[in-house]
């Protein structure tokens, strides 16, 4: 088992929003965490990031504990995390945010980093000249998942990698992530969109009110009538 998270509970300030909430990661999964806006699942991320405080419970990384780390000691140690809003810094080139997604590898990985962004998308390769807050939002989810594969993840975290993109494109972006899975890199998604984060995903677990109320294959939730009408719309 590459990941757990055993009884975590979390929040902000006073205010808990994960209750004793436990789930794992196989080595080489992609895994889904679907529920309702306010379950939980940005904070779940958060907290594995290091980007808030685990008041309770422990967070395993190949059997290491990472909760309370400084954010750059976990991706040293190979998590890395992909936020909902992306947080590129827009007036620097696609290179450049590129290159600050390595700062933790040695130089010489930069360009077999390079190859493989490039690789996953194109069409980053045709914009590393341009300013990254430039580029339509589907192009700057794409950087932000290339910047974080600069840093040579093992284990990769998505935050809604699909808001706010066309269908054409959230059929993309799934298949890359798909491809970043073949590639070694274990995965573990945050999605609102249920029934295309189900289709690729090996497993799945449903949040409401920071806890897990059901897990399941992919296969098997999107098939399970208390998904598909409180989570699909059938």
């Amino acid at each position: 088992m590459m990941f757990q998270m055993k009884a975590v509970s979390a929040g902000y300030r006073r205010l808990e929003i994960l209750h004793e909430l436990s789930l794992h990661v196989n080595e080489g999964e992609i895994v889904s965490i679907i529920g309702a806006n306010g379950a939980g699942k940005t904070t779940a991320l958060r907290a594995i990031a290091g980007l808030l405080t685990v008041s309770h419970g422990e967070i395993l990384f190949r059997n290491e504990q990472i909760q309370n780390r400084r954010p750059d000691q976990i991706v040293k140690a190979g998590v890395v995390h992909v936020a909902q809003d992306r947080e590129l810094f827009g007036s620097l080139m696609v290179m450049e945010n590129l290159t600050m997604g390595a700062y933790s590898q040695p130089r010489s990985t930069i360009e077999d980093s390079l190859k493989q962004v490039f690789d996953l998308f194109p069409i980053l390769k045709d914009r590393r000249t341009q300013r990254a807050e430039t580029m339509s939002g589907g192009q700057q989810q794409m950087l932000a998942i290339g910047r974080a594969m600069m840093a040579k993840p093992k284990f990769l975290t998505l935050d809604e990698p699909s808001i706010g993109l066309a269908p054409n494109l959230v059929a993309q972006m799934l298949e890359a992530i798909k491809r970043i899975r073949d590639a070694g890199v274990t995965v573990l998604i945050v999605e609102q969109n249920a029934s295309q984060a189900l289709a690729i995903s090996d497993r799945a677990y449903v949040m409401e009110s920071g806890s897990i109320v059901l897990e399941g294959t992919g296969h098997e939730l999107a098939d399970s009538a208390e998904v598909r009408k409180a989570y699909l719309g059938m």
